[in-house]
């Protein structure tokens, strides 16, 4: 899936909110994880609800049916702190077209997203995957959060009830 134009690939790495740095970390640890283990990686979000996280799959026909549930999902959550959207793609950069696992988030209300993302090659007949050691700053991003409010704007109730079922992930931070 490598449909998606970020801002430009960049060295400049601004100071990102703790949480937003922390779940996309989090995410493309999980697609890596998944992707040593030969599986294919599905579009996915995680999402920041209080000290919960919560991830959802977005697979679709086409890259853009994806990025579209991924926006609705992330959109519309009611109290949430902030999110990432990771995916299997690509980042053009000097030496060319690097297959990266990329993670893009946001928060409540910033104009912008970040995005993150582990360069990795493929090499040998059976695809074996060599991740860079760290994660890379790729640059801005949509912010599927920008309309959302911060989430102690919310009452309990409201975020209870967006979220009755329990997260993936307890104790996220």
């Amino acid at each position: 899936m490598a449909d998606r134009d970020l801002d430009n690939w960049t060295s400049e790495v601004p100071e990102l909110p703790e949480t937003l740095e922390n779940v996309l970390l989090f995410a493309l640890d999980e697609a890596k994880e998944k992707m040593a283990q030969g599986a294919d990686i599905i579009p996915f979000t995680c999402l920041v609800v209080k000290d919960s996280l919560f991830i959802e799959n977005h697979p679709g026909e086409t890259s853009e049916d994806c990025f579209e549930h991924a926006r609705h999902t992330v959109q519309n959550a009611r109290g949430a702190v902030a999110y990432a959207l990771c995916y299997d793609g690509y980042v053009e950069t000097d030496a060319g077209e690097v297959d990266a696992l990329i993670a893009e988030g946001g928060i409540p209300g910033a104009d912008e997203g970040h995005a993150v993302g582990y360069l990795y090659t493929v090499s040998g007949d059976e695809g074996n995957v060599t991740f860079e050691d760290e994660a890379a700053y790729i640059g801005e991003a949509p912010n599927f959060m920008v309309a959302l409010k911060d989430a102690d704007e919310y009452a309990d109730e409201d975020i209870e009830e967006c979220y009755l079922a329990e997260p993936e992930v307890e104790g996220f931070r």
